[in-house]
């Protein structure tokens, strides 16, 4: 395959950055859903490849993130060797995410919301927020032109805070669960973390739930929901997206 032909296939509209494999299946991977129903071309990037895990082995893990992937539609999906568990937010790193981004160009990125719990998270969200400004800037040599998404909006399903938009995932809730639970070795019962994680059976109970909740605050049954740092701008009023009442 030639580079210009490779470059082609791993264009997207949209590029989910995470920190760890199954991050985007649990935050966003309903609206990845929409995106492709919608004809839109998405990607998804993971900075680690789960070697720190309680569960299960970075080979495992790729192949679950591979099934996913297919579940979810993605176009393409890849991931750094950033130590899991131990990511910072270094120039050598943003340079990583700004090859991909450069390759892939996407229009929107999705990051994970700049509060939680994992620090990996949080980090994610700083570090992949300067990589999306670095990548613009034609003095940064990578072999490839630069490029700068035009949004970035934060998945907040884990966040205590008002989301600015929810996402309409209904469609696609059940193929969603399915994505995530694609990742058998982090999900299906076993003694290895058995007293860290939600037994099996409940997985769907609480997923389904989250949704649900979002879901409601919009007027739909299920929904993803999303934080921008930016004030939108609307030309047209009677455009809008959401009924009020």
């Amino acid at each position: 395959m030639l580079a210009s032909e490779e470059s082609n296939v791993r264009r997207a509209d949209v590029l989910a950055i995470a920190a760890h494999r199954d991050d985007v299946e649990q935050t966003c991977g309903g609206t990845l859903l929409r995106m492709a129903a919608r004809g839109l071309r998405s990607a998804i990037l993971d900075l680690t490849r789960g070697e720190a895990g309680t569960r299960g082995t970075a080979e495992d893990r790729a192949r679950e993130a591979s099934e996913a992937a297919r579940l979810l539609g993605v176009g393409h999906r890849e991931a750094l060797d950033l130590p899991d568990g131990a990511i910072e937010n270094s120039l050598e790193n943003r340079k990583k995410i700004v090859r991909v981004l450069r390759e892939v160009r996407p229009r929107v990125v999705i990051l994970p919301y700049w509060q939680a719990r994992h620090p990996d998270h949080a980090i994610v969200a700083t570090l992949g927020y300067e990589a999306c400004f670095l990548s613009g800037l034609a003095k940064v040599e990578t072999g490839t032109a630069p490029h700068r998404p035009f949004k970035i909006v934060y998945a907040s399903l884990y966040a205590d805070v008002r989301p600015s938009f929810i996402v309409d995932i209904t469609p696609f809730i059940e193929q969603r669960h399915a994505a995530l639970m694609a990742y058998k070795s982090q999900y299906a019962n076993q003694d290895a973390g058995s007293a860290l994680f939600v037994p099996e059976e409940e997985i769907r109970e609480r997923t389904f739930a989250e949704a649900r909740h979002y879901g409601l605050l919009a007027g739909v049954k299920y929904g993803e929901p999303f934080v921008q740092k930016e004030v939108g701008l609307v030309d047209d009023l009677t455009l809008l997206p959401v009924q009020s009442i």
